[in-house]
């Protein structure tokens, strides 16, 4: 019988695969309505999946933002499912985030499996059924895909009376871990199978919606806390060697885990919060066996413009996005503060493949922009390499802070970057010490009649003073739940002897209501 380094001394076949994940189809940016952005992006995935050649999508979970997703959030997911199965992607696999519900994306399952889209909402009784095999054209094996979906804790433990929060936390990290490893021997199983009736070495691809230990989040990117206590988050090390390559999804910036270069979050493709405006999405494509292209030339994607067929609105901000392309941010390249992790953002940068962009000058309706992409990783003895594919902001968002003047130097600047197309939205934090009445009319006075739009201003001077207190100008849609149950506690002046306790009691139910699956019968 085969061994796994066997196995992997074996030819592969040439496979492509693309990883994304955290879509949050229908969320919303105080309050605005985001479903241009989300159209256009999966606009640009349709396209990118064609121009690459990918062979397996994968989405890891949080497909859309909330459980009972609108109308307009499902009719976008379920156009592009249909869309894709019609192109050269032979295969889709989509897992469950914690945002999703569950038993409303397992419910068309069934009928997905003719269009070759493979759906896990729910943790499966029968693990055999979260292990694929997924054949290409000619009904040959082209790779295996444990497809964990997100693990919820009565997934994973089972409670009993009196437990500690710290043994709770345990039995989540150990629930978690034997659902991987019973799930790893299952794939390693039909691997050594699938290896000896083709000679040739199976991929296995594992799935996961989790938070990595060390994982990196931005302040407003509305990740959610997984667990009660210390949140269940997970190690690299439980991920078994056997899997060639673990998709993430739940972390919004991309990074690696442990630095593991095979274990990978996509990030979420558009940003969920002004913390990361900055931040350069991308999609993750992975590509086993002898590569077709050379590196320069499937690195470099020439995308038609695809203002056709998105809404007008969008058209301003799909022009001209090879400019943004060399906005990459450390955490796409290094995940730690380390000097080790800075030399590898340095070399990355002066990779042989092009950072820089060389944009097309055309004004005609069928004019290209060109997105430079980076190999992240390469690894022989695998037979694998990871690239990561740039996503273009479909919408421009700045965070400016400051006192007036630098709030008006910033913005000043921040328009002068703009093309005559694009547009922005602005967060302004206000951070002087002078005591400024009327802020926002000051504010709305620096952008009148400028392409941008303030969705948001926050007075860190007023906040700091009134910590406490509720201002006029705020509303509800400021605060998270921890927030406003803090303001409670204080109002109802509960001692501070009582107050760790409710604290707890609140994480709990606030817990259950998140991951009440309102689509269940």
């Amino acid at each position: 019988m085969s061994t796994l380094a066997d196995t992997k001394s074996m030819p592969m076949k040439p496979l492509t695969v693309l990883h994304t994940s955290d879509w949050h189809l229908g969320r919303r940016l105080y309050g605005r309505m985001r479903y241009d952005e989300f159209e256009a992006f999966l606009s640009w995935l349709q396209d990118a999946i064609s121009t690459q050649k990918v062979d397996v999508l994968i989405v890891a979970g949080d497909i859309f933002d909330t459980m009972t997703p609108s109308n307009r959030a499902q009719a976008l997911y379920y156009e592009f499912l249909g869309k894709v199965s019609k192109s050269c992607c032979e295969h889709i696999v989509i897992v469950a985030g914690n945002h999703d519900s569950p038993t409303f994306l397992d419910a068309p399952s069934n009928v997905l499996k003719f269009l070759n889209v493979h759906v896990i909402g729910t943790a499966c009784e029968d693990l055999n059924d979260e292990v694929l095999v997924l054949d290409d054209a000619d009904g040959t094996p082209h790779c295996i895909i444990a497809a964990v979906p997100y693990l919820r804790d009565r997934d994973v433990r089972s409670s009993s009376a009196g437990e500690s929060a710290d043994s709770k936390d345990a039995n989540v990290i150990k629930g978690i871990r034997a659902h991987y490893d019973e799930v790893a021997s299952i794939a390693k199983a039909k691997q050594t199978e699938l290896a000896e009736a083709n000679q040739r070495h199976i991929p296995i691809i594992a799935t996961g919606h989790l938070f990595a230990a060390g994982g990196t989040t931005t302040e407003d990117d509305g990740v959610r806390e997984l667990y009660v206590g210390s949140l269940g988050k997970i190690s690299a090390d439980m991920f078994d060697e056997s899997f060639d390559y673990v998709a993430l999804g739940h972390l919004h910036v991309p990074q690696r885990v442990g630095g593991r270069e095979r274990i990978r979050y996509s990030g979420s493709p558009i940003a969920m919060g002004f913390g990361e405006a900055k931040q350069q999405k991308q999609v993750l494509l992975v590509q086993f066996g002898a590569v077709e292209r050379s590196l320069s030339e499937s690195t470099i994607i020439q995308l038609a413009n695809t203002v056709t067929k998105i809404e007008k609105s969008v058209e301003k901000t799909a022009k001209k996005v090879a400019s943004q392309a060399t906005d990459f941010m450390d955490d796409l390249f290094g995940f730690d503060d380390s000097k080790e992790s800075e030399e590898r953002i340095s070399n990355a940068f002066e990779a042989p493949v092009s950072h820089q962009p060389n944009p097309i000058q055309n004004n005609d309706a069928t004019d290209k922009f060109i997105l430079t992409a980076n190999l992240l990783h390469h690894d022989n003895s695998r037979q694998m390499q990871i690239i990561s594919l740039p996503i273009p902001k479909f919408q421009k968002l700045a965070q400016v802070s400051g006192d007036l003047q630098a709030i008006q130097q910033t913005i000043d600047k921040t328009i002068q970057s703009l093309n005559e197309t694009e547009s922005v939205w602005l967060e302004v934090i206000y951070t002087g010490d002078e005591v400024i009445s009327e802020l926002r009319e000051h504010i709305q006075a620096m952008v009148d009649d400028l392409p941008c739009e303030v969705l948001k201003i926050k007075n860190t001077r007023t906040y700091n003073k009134v910590l406490n207190q509720q201002q006029i100008s705020e509303t509800l849609q400021d605060l998270n739940e921890e927030e406003v149950f803090e303001r409670c506690l204080i109002a109802h002046n509960i001692p501070d002897e009582q107050k760790s306790s409710l604290r707890d009691a609140y994480d709990q139910i606030v817990y259950n209501l998140r991951h009440e699956d309102t689509q269940a019968e």
